[in-house]
Parts: structure tokens; sequence; C-alpha cells
């Protein structure tokens, strides 16, 4: 059965991803998952927070913000001061859990790298396309350390990419949009990686309880819709713009 906008029930959204969408750091794009529209920086700084200062061995850290500009939502989303909401803090902890996740920051050394992700347009799905996003601008952020000589091997020990899957009506639906989303029984963010393992599957049963099988058929489906989107993100890393 087909969607409302046309798409099969395991068939994300069109993917688009322009890198360099930024010129001042280090690595940038944006990226855009149907009409959710995100951008992603990486900005990489000389030292590491307190607590890892004179750790042994010597290590890196890297960090997420993430954030809704105010016309990025159909009534004006205000401005988060002087903190984030709760709700930010949750997706900017995964976004920094899910990077972590494919870097050795050992080899990273006194080394902080900032990922910075701001929503310009919402349509469902920020955080999985923030995760997505982050990674191929940290990929080229770290190309570029090594081509300078400020990095001597490639922290990067994976790819990482993300997707949210819902169940509603029985029906296990891939990338959901808003309007799936807010009606969907149940809704599930999963993060995994190119060799693929899971970096994190967040659940909820938002009208209703769910099964061990509901959970086999959501992560079999985000698997399959992940895989294929790997490739483009290595190309976009490379300076391409990529739309699938």
């Amino acid at each position: 059965m087909l969607r409302h906008d046309g798409r099969s029930s395991g068939q994300m959204r069109p993917i688009r991803i322009t890198p360099g969408f930024t010129k001042n750091a280090q690595g940038s794009v944006l990226i855009e998952y149907g009409d959710t529209r995100v951008i992603c920086t990486v900005c990489v700084e000389d030292g590491v927070p307190s607590f890892l200062r004179n750790s042994s061995p010597a290590q890196g850290w890297l960090t997420a913000e993430y954030g809704m500009l105010p016309g990025s939502t159909g009534t004006r989303t205000r401005r988060e001061r002087p903190a984030p909401s709760g709700r930010s803090q949750e997706i900017q902890r995964l976004i920094g859990r899910a990077l972590r996740g494919v870097i050795d920051l050992r080899k990273a050394p006194d080394l902080t790298f900032n990922i910075d992700c701001d929503v310009i347009q919402a349509d469902g799905g920020t955080r999985t396309a923030a995760i997505t996003g982050s990674f191929v601008a940290l990929k080229i952020a770290v190309d570029k350390l090594r081509r300078s000589g400020r990095l001597h091997e490639n922290p990067l020990t994976d790819a990482v990419a993300a997707v949210s899957v819902g169940l509603r009506d029985g029906q296990v639906l891939v990338d959901l949009n808003y309007q799936e989303d807010s009606t969907a029984d149940l809704d599930m963010n999963v993060v995994m990686t190119q060799s693929g393992k899971f970096l994190e599957i967040q659940g909820t049963g938002e009208r209703a309880t769910f099964s061990r099988q509901d959970i086999s058929e959501i992560l079999t489906a985000a698997e399959a819709a992940l895989k294929p989107c790997f490739e483009l993100l290595h190309e976009a890393a490379d300076g391409h713009v990529i739309e699938s």
C-alpha cells in the first residue's frame, strides 16, 4: 500500500546532501530528508574539557549541540535561551553518542570536535537527519585535518546513519514525516553503522504497546533502508552533492 506521498512502506524520503554548505567550519553540510532540512557543521578546537586533561593515553573529545530555528516549524519556534529545552538536550546527547561510537578519540589527542545541528525546516526525522548529516560533516573535517597534518591517522572507525521507523495500524513505515509521526502508534529511531551494528535504538509506544516481533520487523526495515545510504554518505564527504 502506498503512503500519501507515494512512497512504499519501506521507502525513505529522497535524501539530498550538499557538502561545503558553509565556508568557515572545517566540515559542513546541508542535509535534506524530504522536507526536513538541517545544517550540520563541525568546528575543531585545540584542547579538551577539564575531565580529559592529563588523561593517559591522551585523547580528544566530541560534543554536539542541536536546535530548531524560529521559522523551522508551522508556528514560530522560540529561541532556546538561556539553555536548550529538555527535548533539544536529549537529541544533542543522542547525536554526540552516535558520532562518538564511530571515532577513536585516542587518534585525535587534545582536539575537540564541536558538532552543531541547526534545523531550518522540520517535517519529521530531524534528529535522524542530524545524525546522518553530522557524520558526513565530521568525515569532511577529519579528511581536512589529515591533509593538513594535524591528524596523523584516521580516527574514524566506521560510518553511521539513522532513520525513524513507525508502526501505524499494524504497518511498519520507514522515515516518518511529521504527519505520519504525529499519528503513529509506535515511533522508533534507529542508529546504525555501515558494518551493520546498531549504535542506539529509541522507541516509544505512543498510542499502543508493541511486541518483540514488532521490534524485530522494525529493525529489519531500518537496516534495509539504511544500507544503501552509506555509499552516498562517502560520495558527499568527497565533495559531491548527492541525491537519492
